[in-house]
């Protein structure tokens, strides 16, 4: 394809040559052999997908005859081709922002085995130690809205290495330790450097997906985040029970540095504010080093893909970004109700997340390897979740196309001003908050009760299930509606969300004493049921609310303007 202009390559979403249509029957056919979990798998069953949604696509022109010209000819994508990252190659970087996405829920679940052990060994109270997890999620919170408004303004590539860096000395320091002060200050830096991996993998999807497949993409990149709650447990109860707790900290130090030199050199850096559409090539300090070599070699950046330069691509932020800007977000009617609600859902979540340890150990007098397993149920269904409610996402994405009589391009980006993109998202949220309001009762009372560990796991396991699926789609529509600075609002949604929990997490344990874990579970679900008519209001206003500011902006941009006076 060397030598093809990019605007005759951005083809033909639904249309292709006879040559990709056999390619692409090959690759599914292929795919349907595999095992969805590796990366691969993950491959083959995006391009089987992006075959169905360009199917619909093709259906949605056929229904399109039958509306008025004018529902037709409206322009719905913006120009030109919004990625020209190779799928592949796009697969690949999501891969790599999947696993640095791990790195943050893993590093807080692989602690929970391990407190009453650490507790012991340092000579202070349990509850001393579980101040630990309440400052991780402090700084958890804080730490991403300075890596998050660099990456916004100078590239995701500097800003990985530098949250990897710093996390890489505070695991090493943490592995050495044997000091309660020196744990609080070390699990800090520790939270500081892996928290901003989760806002960072969101802004890599904005950067290189359109909004129509946004969701299964987003929920791609979230594979990590639920497999850390899921396996951070068993990891830590195992090391902790047979070679210490500090053998915890040197396994977080070798997957640190693995995963940081993998990103150092295979890593391209994505930024639209440096890169545009992928076509613009970066400076030195943006390269990967396979990137590098091929600049060397006289070869071309994208994977041997030849695409002409199109600087207009470049997207820098309306305003520039800092960590103040994570605040502003609250300013808005949308993003206040939308961060608020997920900051609220969230430390409910972590309530039941930081005290199932020990709960379970008072209870059943499991060891720390046992229990590590039983949180096991809550990840898988988070897992699955990654993969089911992106494409109920997507799904209502196109349904929404084909009732507005919008045809949906998948290589170009879906002009926000035409979808009722809140509307989209929260239909498939709304049923899932009720239903995980029933799932934390369910798992609650069952364990108040003493009932059969079976019943606890299957409580979890659907807990996991719903709730991700709500975070999933909070975390897509706040990227949707901030497109121009992608990891800064979600830095916004991590530092409100993780503070809450904190504040859950402290307030957990005391509860419990006065009440029980059972009306605990009815205290939480209670809360979220009350908030649900905000989600509402989102649902039905939030259109409005997003075009009234936008014409505030256009207003406020053509007064300027005129001040400034003609030719200036």
């Amino acid at each position: 394809m060397n030598g093809t202009p990019a605007a005759k390559e951005s083809g033909h979403v639904a249309g292709t040559s006879d040559t990709q249509r056999t390619g692409a029957k090959t690759t599914s056919e292929d795919s349907s052999h595999e095992i969805a979990t590796t990366t691969d798998d993950l491959a083959a069953e995006a391009i089987h997908e992006d075959e169905a949604a360009a199917a619909v696509v093709k259906d949605d022109s056929d229904d399109l005859k039958a509306q008025p010209a004018a529902a037709v000819d409206r322009p719905t994508h913006d120009e030109g081709l919004y990625s020209v990252i190779p799928r592949k190659q796009r697969i690949a970087i999501i891969a790599i922002a999947a696993l640095a996405g791990m790195l943050s829920p893993l590093t807080g679940a692989i602690y929970f085995p391990a407190l009453t052990t650490i507790a012991d060994d340092l000579r202070v109270k349990t509850s001393l130690v579980n101040l630990s997890i309440t400052t991780y999620q402090i700084f958890q919170g804080l730490a991403p809205t300075f890596v998050a408004s660099l990456s916004d303004n100078h590239g995701r590539r500097p800003a990985y290495v530098l949250a990897l860096l710093i996390y890489l000395v505070a695991n090493l320091a943490l592995a050495l330790q044997n000091n309660y002060a020196a744990l609080m200050v070390l699990r800090c830096l520790q939270s500081a450097g892996s928290s901003a991996t989760i806002a960072l993998g969101n802004a890599i999807v904005a950067d290189t997906v359109v909004r129509a497949e946004r969701g299964r993409w987003v929920g791609y990149t979230g594979l990590g985040i639920s497999l850390g709650p899921a396996l951070g447990p068993v990891f830590g109860g195992v090391l902790n029970q047979y070679l210490g707790w500090h053998s915890i900290f040197w396994f977080l130090f070798i997957i640190s540095a693995v995963l940081l030199i993998g990103i150092v050199i295979l890593l391209p850096e994505t930024g639209r504010a440096v890169v545009g559409n992928g076509s613009v090539p970066p400076k030195w300090w943006n390269l990967s080093c396979v990137q590098w070599l091929r600049l060397k070699q006289g070869k071309v950046l994208n994977g041997g893909l030849q695409v002409d330069e199109d600087r207009s691509t470049i997207s820098r932020p309306k305003r520039r970004p800092n960590p103040i800007s994570a605040l502003r977000i609250l300013l808005e009617p949308e993003g206040c109700i939308t961060v608020g609600f997920g900051s609220i859902l969230f430390a409910g979540y972590f309530m039941v997340m930081t005290t199932l340890s020990e709960e379970l150990t008072k209870r059943f007098g499991y060891s720390s390897t046992i229990v590590g397993l039983c949180f096991l149920p809550i990840g898988v269904g988070g897992l699955l979740s990654r993969f089911t409610a992106g494409l109920l996402f997507d799904w209502n994405f196109r349904r929404h196309a084909r009732l507005l009589g919008h045809s949906i391009d998948l290589a170009r980006q879906q002009q926000l001003e035409m979808f009722p993109i809140e509307r989209i998202r929260l239909e498939i949220c709304i049923p899932m908050v009720y239903i995980s309001c029933g799932t934390i009762v369910a798992y609650a009372w069952t364990l108040e009760s003493k009932a059969s560990l079976a019943g606890i796991l299957v409580s979890l396991f659907f807990m996991g299930l719903f709730f991700s699926g709500v975070q999933q789609g909070f975390n897509t529509l706040i990227v949707d509606t901030h497109a121009d600075m992608p990891a800064t609002a979600t830095a916004a949604n991590n530092l409100f969300r993780c503070l809450m929990s904190a504040g859950a997490t402290a307030v957990a344990p005391f509860l419990i004493e006065k009440i029980g874990v059972g009306y605990m579970g009815v205290f939480i679900s209670g809360v979220w049921f009350l908030l649900t008519p905000l989600l509402w209001l989102v649902l039905f206003r939030g259109k409005k609310w997003r075009d009234d500011e936008r014409k505030r902006q256009e207003e406020k941009a053509t007064k300027g303007q005129a001040e400034k006076g003609p030719g200036v």
